[in-house]
Parts: C-alpha cells; sequence; structure tokens
C-alpha cells in the first residue's frame, strides 16, 4: 500500500482563519501606522511653534529698546509712563521703582537719547509686519503621498492692549502662536506674555 502525506481538514481550517486574520489585520494595522504617523506631524508642528514662540520672547521688547549710538548694548526700559528717573544728579538716575540700584543691573534708556515720538505709544516692532499672516511651519512641504499629508502653518499675533486690574498696561505684550491644517482648522494656541524690562548685563570677572 502506497501512503501519501495530506493535510488534514482541521490543518486546512486552521490555516484559512489564519489567512483570514492576517488579512483582515493588514488594513487597521496601517491604519494604526498612519495615524501614528499624522500625530507625530502634529506634535512636530506644535514643537515648531513653540520654537518661534521662544525666539519672539529672547528678542528685544521693542526696536527702541536698544539705545540710538549704541547699537551693541543691552537692551534697556523704554520710558513708558514716565516711572524712570531722569535727574541727572539723583542716585537713582536712569532707574524706575523696583530697579536694583547695582552695577549690571536693569536701566532705563539714557534719557537724552532719542527715540520715535510714537514709541511710547505703539511700540513699534519690526515682527508685527507679518502679524495676521500665516506661514508655513516646515520648510519646503507639500502635501503629497511621499510627503507630508497636511501643510500645518503657523500665525504670530502681538497685542499691546494688555489689561490688568481694569486699567491698560503699555508696558507688557501678550503673544500668540496660532497653528492651523490645511483646512484652516486651529491645532494649537499657544500664548506668552512679555514685558519692558530691559536685560541684565554679564558679570564680568577679571583677573
Amino acid at each position: 500500500m502506497v501512503r501519501k502525506s495530506a493535510f488534514t481538514l482541521i490543518e486546512l481550517i486552521f490555516a484559512i482563519v489564519i489567512i483570514a486574520i492576517t488579512v483582515i489585520s493588514l488594513p487597521m494595522m496601517n491604519q494604526v501606522v498612519s495615524k501614528g504617523i499624522d500625530s507625530n506631524i502634529v506634535q512636530e508642528a506644535i514643537f515648531a511653534s513653540a520654537t518661534e514662540l521662544n525666539e519672539v520672547v529672547t528678542g528685544h521688547w521693542d526696536e527702541n529698546s536698544i539705545e540710538p549710538n549704541s547699537p551693541n548694548s543691552y537692551a534697556r526700559v523704554i520710558d513708558i509712563g514716565g516711572f524712570c528717573d531722569n535727574n541727572t544728579s539723583s542716585p537713582r538716575y536712569r532707574l524706575m521703582p523696583g530697579h536694583i540700584n547695582q552695577p549690571l543691573h536693569r536701566r532705563c534708556l539714557n534719557s537724552s537719547a532719542t527715540t520715535p515720538a510714537n514709541a511710547s505709544a505703539t511700540a513699534v516692532e519690526s515682527l508685527e509686519d507679518s502679524e495676521h499672516v500665516y506661514l508655513p511651519i516646515f520648510l519646503g512641504s507639500a502635501p503629497s503621498a511621499s510627503g507630508y499629508k497636511e501643510e500645518y502653518k503657523s500665525k504670530i499675533e502681538v497685542d499691546h492692549n494688555i489689561t490688568f486690574a481694569g486699567s491698560n498696561n503699555p508696558n507688557i505684550k501678550r503673544i500668540t502662536v496660532t497653528i492651523t491644517n490645511s483646512n484652516d482648522n486651529i491645532i494649537s494656541s499657544l500664548r506668552t506674555y512679555s514685558a519692558n524690562i530691559g536685560e541684565v548685563d554679564y558679570y564680568k570677572r577679571t583677573y
């Protein structure tokens, strides 16, 4: 008698079940992977906008914060509201309430410095030339099957009309970075504040 090897019925059933599970699972796996990639890109867009916000905050509060005759100096406090002491014979000359009368600490602009007449009223800033305009976050990104699926954009807004305790405070700016997707839906909105407090000089050690 010649013996022939073959699959049993139960083996065939198990093989069919395994193949069916694999075929059904593949689209679900692809969907999960695609959703994960989309979430990662959204997270990258949020990180990029947070970087933009940090760059704005670390910059000068205003283009008029630098002494006109000293372009490489540290940012000073613009005398908005007349709180700086401009009396040259005063021990607190170029200081305002809250300033520490010590070397390398914050100072007001030199009283002899000339700044635009509207500096204290509008605090003109070059950044605001692009506010209310959405710009692409990812350089060179183009929605396609081989690249980003969506083109995320960010918008920077600077608001000077900040109210505290019922009154306007022109020494503070509110900065908002808004992120939208290709459908103009808001993904995230980050906000921070920047104050007209100048910069502190570095302590220089001599030998």
